[in-house]
């Protein structure tokens, strides 16, 4: 255990805590305090998924311990992802065209 992980705190897990409650909060705003017309659902549902992957990567720093981990083994995890979005975007595209062929 590297020095880094052991020195992981109540204070630190409470900071980890407060910062994805806030995340969470400002999601609940675009979705709840926000109307429609003054902000697209394009433009909502982008911020959404912002705002969830920065959760994510935020937990699996902190409470999966990768932010303590050598560089190596983040970029095994982080590299597939990259290329798992990548393979999404381009199906995305793909059934776009088959439904403009029929």
């Amino acid at each position: 255990m590297s020095h880094e992980t052991a020195s992981f705190q109540k204070k630190d897990i409470m900071r980890v805590f407060w910062v994805l409650t806030a995340i969470t909060a400002v999601e609940f705003i675009i979705a709840l305090a926000i109307p429609s017309s003054f902000m697209s659902k394009d433009i909502k549902n982008f911020m959404y998924i912002a705002l969830t992957i920065l959760k994510a990567f935020y937990i699996v720093a902190y409470f999966m311990h990768l932010k303590f981990e050598k560089i190596n083994l983040i970029y095994s995890i982080l590299l597939p992802l990259v290329f798992i979005i990548g393979v999404i975007a381009a199906l995305m595209n793909e059934s776009n065209y088959w439904s403009i062929v029929r």
